[in-house]
């Protein structure tokens, strides 16, 4: 008698960091994506993405802007980042 052990499905960030090996970005680009994808969750105390929107998106972009005082190209790695998990590991979400 044998059992089926099932692997479970990879993690959000495996999945983001395979997507973007796929895409032939960047290690450095990878690690910012992951980075920013990381702050992103905990910034919304640790809620799953696939339960958050485009209103969440743009309150974390708000808080990097107006609390955190981010420049802008800084704040539009951060948005990339973000939106790429959302076009490119997807989550039935429109970010954009």
């Amino acid at each position: 008698m044998s059992e089926r052990h099932e692997t479970p499905p990879p993690k959000l960030l495996d999945r983001l960091r395979a997507k973007t090996r796929l895409l032939h970005y960047s290690i450095r680009t990878e690690e910012a994506y992951a980075a920013w994808s990381t702050k992103f969750i905990l910034f919304h105390h640790k809620r799953h993405p696939k339960d958050m929107g485009a209103p969440e998106v743009e309150a974390f972009l708000t808080h990097l802007a107006a609390d955190r005082q981010l420049a802008a190209g800084t704040q539009n790695q951060a948005f990339s980042a973000v939106r790429s998990r959302y076009q490119k590991v997807g989550s039935g979400r429109s970010v954009c």
